[in-house]
């Protein structure tokens, strides 16, 4: 099983499969993988003690970043994530770890957890790829249904007191061009950052 890889000078951490979503655009939807060489669908879900072997053997501190970003929700599995944070903290000190995710940490645990992000990530990705709840529910077929679209705006407006930089991103042919200047808009509303991802 691929649990870490490299690319663009970075470690990347395929924690899991698991998500609450099924997005139109995904590339798992069509592809084995993207950025490494081995499939990333992985046989089980792996152990956290397996995931930091992996990382470990590719040693993290020669990274510029370590990034949380597999083929899954990384949130899923939110406590062996953290845990890793951790880890990380402690092996490969000053290296920045980035998380990106679909915010919906919130409603995956039923609570608040984002100060549990507090000194452990630099940064934190959403994936936004929406303006609106319908749009959001049509493109991304979120598993918590209506509720979703708002959980992730307060996720992206939470984070933000625990993490340094927090971006929120969109993919460019997921959505009609014409909403992604209202996407940058809601972005502006939050005093969050804002990229235009291209479609793989």
């Amino acid at each position: 099983m691929v649990l870490a890889y490299e690319y663009s000078g970075a470690l990347y951490i395929n924690l899991t499969n698991l998500c609450t979503n099924k997005c139109a655009f995904c590339i798992r939807e069509h592809d084995d993988g993207i950025y490494s060489e081995e499939p990333l669908w992985l046989e089980r879900e792996p152990t956290r003690e397996e995931v930091l072997a992996a990382a470990e053997a590719m040693t993290p501190k020669r990274f510029r970043e370590i990034v949380f970003c597999g083929y899954g929700e990384p949130t899923c599995r939110l406590h062996d994530m953290l845990w890793l944070c951790r880890r990380f903290r402690e092996i490969a000190p000053g290296v920045p770890i980035r998380l990106n995710t679909n915010g919906h940490a919130n409603l995956i645990f039923g609570e608040d957890v984002t100060p549990l992000f507090e000194g452990l990530f630099d940064v934190v990705s959403v994936s936004m790829n929406a303006a609106d709840s319908d749009r959001y529910n049509r493109v991304c077929h979120p598993r918590f249904g209506d509720d979703t679209f708002p959980a992730v705006l307060k996720f992206i407006r939470d984070i933000q007191r625990h993490v340094p930089e927090v971006i929120v991103t969109v993919v460019r042919g997921s959505i009609p061009d014409a909403d992604i200047p209202r996407c940058a808009d809601l972005a502006k509303e939050l005093n969050a950052k804002f990229r235009v991802r291209e479609y793989i």
